[in-house]
């Protein structure tokens, strides 16, 4: 059960919750959360709605990985564990999310209702997918091991910017698809390490600056309520406590860097020792872990069991 809050509180472990970004949905990914009878259900009313049914549908078939069905799926996979979870943990003390996992982590905080979330998300994928004009395609590039002073030479040679950096030698560049070999290549000359990778816009980067004001005026007309506990930006690292802030930057981060090795920080300099990610994928969890020895970290893929990741969470936060 949740625990009371007090003195005894204080002294017992700090739980982060983090909201994945795309790149890890597969076919069994809303699974785990149907064993629970209340997530169950909620997932049930989503696919029987006709607004969010289809969409999510074709998440668990060939189309997932494209960015019109990945991000809406990635947030109602990611919600429906947080709906199965969340009544029978310790309450968290921030909520972080990776890309569109930002998003989900407002509905997680209760900021917005979960079915509005993931409206959010088919609206915000449209968005950004509009920014993609015939014969401009866009592209990824995740980089790490890189030479110091080497990597913004070899993004301004090739188009690209950044668009999410995850460590002091790693990130991830968006920019035209046409030069991702030619970054990809650039990169493991100079001797790093290059994954091109399998998303079709150049998300966080100035290339969907199309995107922000409209998103932000969907945002603008959303029910919003003050979040349950602190959801971390992206763009800033810094705890969003109210939906004001939120409504600033959300918007802002479809076209702007995630400063996510930051965010690992924040959740660091905040005390946590406990982090749990709600899945699909674990790349959030080994990252946090790999750079933060001292922070328990796991992802609800790891675990058989609803009842199991109850139990981890219980040994460490005790």
């Amino acid at each position: 059960m949740p625990r009371a809050r007090g003195d005894d509180a204080l002294m017992a472990g700090r739980l982060a919750i983090l909201c994945p970004g795309q790149g890890a949905q597969h076919l069994a990914m809303f699974d785990m959360a149907r064993l629970d009878p209340a997530a169950r259900a909620l997932l049930d009313a989503w696919f029987a709605d006709p607004a969010l049914g289809a969409t999510l549908q074709a998440g668990l078939g060939e189309e997932r990985f494209t960015n019109r069905i990945a991000q809406p799926a990635i947030v109602a996979a990611t919600l429906a564990m947080w709906r199965a979870l969340q009544a029978t943990i310790a309450p968290p003390v921030l909520v972080a999310g990776y890309s569109i996992g930002e998003l989900s982590a407002y509905g997680v905080a209760g900021a917005l209702a979960p079915e509005d979330v993931i409206k959010l998300a088919i609206e915000r994928a449209r968005l950004m997918d509009a920014c993609v004009v015939d014969g401009a395609e866009q592209g990824m590039v995740a980089l790490s091991g890189m030479p110091s002073g080497t990597v913004d030479a070899l993004l301004a040679g090739c188009g690209f910017y950044p668009a999410i950096v995850t460590g002091d030698d790693a990130l991830v560049a968006g920019g035209p698809a046409a030069q991702r070999d030619a970054l990809a290549n650039a990169a493991m000359a100079a001797g790093g390490h290059a994954t091109v990778l399998p998303v079709a816009v150049a998300s966080h980067t100035p290339m969907l600056a199309g995107a922000v004001a409209p998103f932000g005026a969907l945002l603008a007309d959303a029910c919003w309520r003050a979040p349950a506990f602190p959801v971390l930006s992206g763009i800033s690292a810094e705890p969003v406590f109210a939906a004001g802030k939120a409504l600033a930057e959300l918007p802002r981060q479809i076209a702007e860097p995630i400063r996510w090795r930051d965010c690992m920080e924040a959740m660091s300099e905040a005390g946590i020792t406990v982090a749990l990610e709600l899945g699909p994928g674990a790349a959030l969890s080994k990252m946090l872990q790999s750079r933060k020895q001292n922070i328990a970290c796991r992802s609800v893929t790891e675990f058989r069991s609803l009842d199991g990741i109850r139990a981890w969470l219980q040994r460490q936060l005790d």
